[in-house]
């Protein structure tokens, strides 16, 4: 049995559809051409290669805080999506219910995209979430961990870190950022999506070069706390990427089929409640 016949869950990537949701008039990025995904073009993907679930995550590109298209999807989804979304800081409890009632699981954070200033007096935010056992999913890349280190000491939110925490590839893995994540394994709330290479290596060496960053996060936190990801449709992607061929990377990475059915399935199910 390869991959394609195993259960999968995609745990990052995102929808839009700017015809029917326009974009917010101000917004970090505006996606347009390939870049722009459908729910629909989306669902035509994940049947393709056996992926079963995902969840969505908001973007801060294109809608940020205006979750409308991530709800319709989950309303209309038939119970194949979760979701992430985007909030302002001073969302309130009853904001956040209401949120959680239809399907989001968590909020979405981007210092890596929008800097460290979006994570400014977030300790309430953080207690609300943590309130409702929702996630707080942070998106850093560097050494933007280290910033963050009292926020997360101090508060107790589910904790969901993109993109194996966005290393810089060449500085090796004792690189202080990446150090500081693998410490919140110590933590017990923190899981790690193994996500994203394609921002952190060449296209061309994922396996080489992303590989031993995704066996330390795997040795650091275990299956039980590691998830995949895609990042479909692929935001400014420097160089050619299709869903198959990271599908594949994944089996390289996770050649163990127990684990890979641990990454891929069942920690999916049971952290996000599909």
């Amino acid at each position: 049995m390869s991959i394609f016949d195993e259960p999968k869950i995609d745990c990052h990537n995102h929808i839009f559809d700017p015809q029917r949701f326009a974009y917010r008039a101000e917004t970090l990025y505006r996606p347009a051409g390939q870049e722009i995904g459908t729910v629909e073009q989306f669902d035509r993907v994940l049947d393709a290669y056996g992926v079963t679930h995902a969840l969505l995550v908001g973007p801060t590109s294109g809608y940020r805080t205006d979750n409308r298209y991530l709800l319709h999807a989950l309303a209309n989804g038939g119970g194949r999506f979760k979701g992430i979304a985007v909030v302002g800081n001073d969302a309130s409890l009853e904001t956040l219910a209401a949120l959680k009632e239809q399907g989001v699981v968590g909020v979405a954070f981007n210092p890596a995209g929008e800097g460290l200033g979006v994570m400014a007096n977030a300790e309430g935010l953080f207690g609300r979430l943590a309130e409702l056992q929702m996630f707080a999913q942070i998106q850093v890349i560097e050494e933007q961990l280290l910033s963050l280190e009292k926020l997360i000491a101090n508060t107790r939110p589910q904790l969901l870190i993109d993109h194996c925490g966005r290393p810089t590839q060449s500085a090796g893995l004792a690189q202080a950022g990446f150090s500081s994540l693998l410490r919140l394994a110590d933590n017990g709330r923190t899981s790690v999506k193994l996500s994203g290479m394609q921002k952190f290596s060449s296209m061309n060496a994922l396996l080489e070069q992303a590989g031993p960053y995704v066996q330390a996060l795997l040795a650091a936190f275990g299956p039980h706390a590691c998830v995949w990801g895609s990042d479909w449709p692929f935001l400014r992607a420097t160089e050619r990427v299709d869903y198959g061929p990271l599908l594949k990377l994944a089996e390289q990475l996770l050649p163990d089929a127990t684990i890979r059915r641990q990454v891929m399935w069942e920690t999916p199910r049971r952290l996000f409640g599909f």
